[in-house]
């Protein structure tokens, strides 16, 4: 009973923190760190995101850390994705359940912007310098099963942006709970996503010789792209051996115009599956839509070996197309 209380408290919390600026299109790009709100995994894309109420292993650490409670044994991920504009996206996490205690995990994402040549003020056509800017996420979650139908778990994210010769750290966190009622494969999750400090660029690339003098202007703080979620999965078909599993989520924003995401899943005895999904945003130049994919697993020994893909539409750009590799043992 007091783990429920306890639930519903953060959930009214959250709800009244994010009411005041969720889905405020003024305030749309005044967010950084955005390699925060780059999705992770092929499953989770494939459905359009849908998966806050029905995520587990190392991929739920992007999406609900309570996901992760529910881990039996080890699991190795790796995801790559051909991001937007010649970006690459690249995943790697790793996580275990230590019984008695919970599942823990840590993760890194690296954003690889590709080479660009410097230019300054005085060189407007480049000076011939090349540099590659990187922006990191490292994280590390903990997980635990707090009753038979709650659990919860907490992510801590360290930050940091390397942009030539000037850079930016910091840290956020993620919150997540889910809840299964017990009802048909019923299950609800939510999550406070990307809570945090704001953050700041600093370093010599800022320095600037004006008339003979030096100086070294300071960047303004930017604050991060932070969240509410709320998502709810229903098995309407659980027959033999097929399970189809329908998911939907409502992303509360607060830097940008809140959006409806949902998506289905069929799997076939564990092993194979089919999956598709949609993106929806009542916003201008809205960046995805319709998505879908699949996943295969393999016995390799002592080791369940997975592979999954998935493409999403995407506007503007090449669209977006995920390549994932999972390792339980």
């Amino acid at each position: 009973m007091k783990y429920t209380i306890t639930v519903l408290v953060v959930v009214l919390l959250a709800m009244s923190l994010t009411s005041v600026y969720a889905g405020n299109t003024r305030r749309l790009g005044t967010a950084g760190a955005q390699e925060l709100v780059i999705p992770v995994g092929s499953r989770s894309t494939s459905m359009g995101g849908a998966v806050i109420a029905d995520v587990y292993g190392v991929e739920s650490m992007h999406w609900n850390p309570a996901g992760l409670a529910y881990l039996s044994g080890t699991e190795a991920m790796f995801t790559y994705l051909p991001y937007l504009a010649d970006i690459n996206v690249h995943f790697v996490g790793m996580a275990t359940n230590v019984e008695g205690f919970g599942s823990i995990g840590a993760a890194a994402k690296i954003v690889s912007i590709g080479d660009m040549e410097e230019t300054t003020w005085e060189n407007p056509d480049g000076t011939g310098r090349i540099y590659n800017p990187t922006l990191s996420v490292i994280s590390v979650t903990y997980s635990r099963i707090m009753t038979e139908r709650v659990a919860v778990g907490l992510t801590a994210k360290l930050i940091y942006e390397k942009i030539f010769e000037a850079s930016a750290a910091g840290v956020a966190f993620d919150l997540g709970f889910h809840y299964e009622p017990g009802w048909r494969g019923l299950a609800l999750g939510l999550t406070i996503q990307n809570y945090g400090p704001d953050m700041r660029f600093a370093g010599d690339g800022f320095n600037r010789s004006l008339e003979g003098r030096e100086a070294a202007p300071k960047s303004a703080s930017f604050d991060l792209p932070s969240s509410f979620n709320m998502g709810a999965s229903y098995d309407f078909v659980d027959y033999e051996s097929s399970v189809v599993t329908a998911s939907g989520n409502f992303r509360s924003n607060n830097y940008s115009q809140d959006y409806w995401q949902g998506g289905l899943e069929y799997t076939y005895r564990d092993r194979y599956s089919l999956r598709g999904g949609y993106n929806f945003a009542d916003q201008d130049g809205w960046l995805y839509g319709v998505s879908f994919g699949g996943g295969l697993v393999f016995d390799v020994g002592n080791t369940k070996l997975t592979l999954e893909y998935s493409w999403t539409e995407t506007d503007l750009f090449d669209d977006n197309q995920y390549f994932t590799v999972k390792f339980d043992f």
